[in-house]
């Protein structure tokens, strides 16, 4: 009965890793989605409160017409998107 619970709570633990391991790991973004260019931080747009940044003005009008394809390949690039800052009324 020992062995028995000491395996689940291994297989527990390894799914917490892996949950844990597929956010905790991400960068920062540091690459426009659209061109693969190197971001400039005053250009951005946000969807879903979440913050993309972009390498020129190009980029914006193609990331709207599907905001979250381009998210979806920054997440797969290993980069993550900002959370949009809160602002004070």
């Amino acid at each position: 009965m020992r062995q028995k619970s000491s395996v689940i709570l291994s297989t527990i633990s390894l799914f917490a890793l892996l949950a844990f391991s597929t956010t905790a790991f991400a960068a920062a973004q540091t690459t426009c989605p659209v061109m693969g260019a190197k971001i400039n931080k005053e250009l951005y747009a946000d969807h879903n409160g979440e913050r993309v940044y972009f390498c020129c003005m190009a980029c914006p009008p193609q990331f709207e017409k599907d905001p979250q394809k381009f998210i979806d390949k920054l997440k797969a690039m290993g980069q993550e998107t900002e959370k949009v800052p809160v602002t004070k009324s």
